[in-house]
């Protein structure tokens, strides 16, 4: 066996060891990866920081902190609509049950007999009873709430984990990236950094993209919202076009906030379904046009291929799948050109 084959056997084995590890710490990793993914976000902002003379520790204070009041916001948009749709929907329910029974009651009687009975009466008192009494919830799962106490605290601690993790790495992510670079042999090291600034280019642009991606579909859903006249477009739309970044979550939660806040505005079905329409519209415009063309463009990927890879990364790894599928396939355009680079010049090839 030759020495570069046995180096090679030996990185093949020392990678086979450190996915086994990383398989058996899965349980405990997934706040220090989501510290890791965010620490490499935000890094751009410190270093810009810092070349303003800026100490590097309250260069990533100032930015963490941006970032808390980001979230901070969007709640602030969130819950208020929330607690007014709940009240709406809380001083709507007899009307509403009224509305079923002269609309949508004929029409069952008629797919399934006369047979149909309807109290509003009834439903409305027991509506009106259980919805008075969804205060007292808290009874009901406190008993829960102590015999899982210690997996609620487990999440709790990785939650708090997740801006300490950050804020170690962001501090010492220069250290970091020398130590690391230190560790890799010298006869492969400018290849190795030659492939990693690809990669960390190729990522940057998918950022970028992702973002514009945010943006544009925060404006669409607002703007065609307003457009079909629900009352809360704004909100339902900033929070439907930012979360496009979890693949199908915007959506669903767009949706679902839509249609709570059009039940409790308008008096009938149509309207309702106009609503459902600009959802629809949107996921095709996002998944068809927007994504492929801001985000698969800039990193290099063919539409076809962004799509392919939504579906296939989801195949394989589930839910994950989809939220890595983009990142991680702009990483595999970067060795398959590498690969076919070596390929066009192998003996294979010649």
């Amino acid at each position: 066996m030759t020495t570069s084959r046995f180096a090679a056997l030996q990185w093949l084995l020392f990678i086979a060891l450190l996915g086994g590890v990383f398989y058996l710490l899965s349980p405990i990793l997934l706040p220090f990866i989501a510290a890791a993914i965010l620490a490499y976000i935000c890094n751009p902002l410190v270093n810009r920081l810092v070349c303003a003379k800026l100490p590097r520790s309250l260069a990533v204070v100032l930015v963490m902190l941006c970032l808390l009041i980001a979230a901070v916001l969007l709640l602030l948009i969130l819950l208020p609509m929330l607690q007014k749709e709940l009240a709406n929907m809380s001083s709507r329910l007899p009307i509403i049950i009224e509305t079923l029974r002269t609309k949508i009651l004929p029409h069952l009687q008629q797919i399934f007999g006369s047979t149909l009975q309807w109290d509003s009466n009834v439903l409305k008192a027991f509506a009106l009873e259980h919805w008075q009494s969804a205060g007292g919830i808290a009874e009901k799962i406190l008993p829960w709430l102590s015999s899982s106490g210690g997996a609620i605290a487990a999440g709790l601690l990785n939650l708090l984990l997740i801006p300490v993790a950050m804020f170690y790495l962001l501090r010492d992510w220069p250290q970091l990236l020398s130590k690391i670079d230190v560790m890799i042999p010298r006869h492969s090291h400018a290849k190795f950094s030659q492939i990693t600034y690809e990669i960390d280019t190729v990522l940057a642009e998918f950022l970028r993209g992702q973002i514009a991606v945010m943006m544009l579909m925060s404006a669409f859903y607002s703007l065609v919202l307003w457009a079909v006249g629900l009352e809360f477009a704004l909100p339902i739309g900033i929070v439907a076009g930012m979360l496009v970044f979890v693949p199908y979550l915007g959506m669903a939660l767009g949706l679902l906030l839509a249609t709570l806040a059009a039940a409790m505005q308008f008096t009938t079905l149509a309207d309702v379904v106009w609503v459902w329409t600009v959802f629809g519209a949107g996921q095709l415009l996002e998944g068809m046009l927007v994504t492929p063309r801001l985000v698969g463009e800039r990193v290099g990927l063919h539409p076809l291929a962004v799509i392919f890879a939504l579906l296939a990364f989801g195949q394989l790894l589930g839910f994950v799948g989809v939220l890595l599928a983009l990142p991680l396939s702009a990483i595999l355009l970067v060795a398959l050109r590498h690969l076919k680079v070596w390929y066009l010049t192998s003996e294979l090839y010649q």
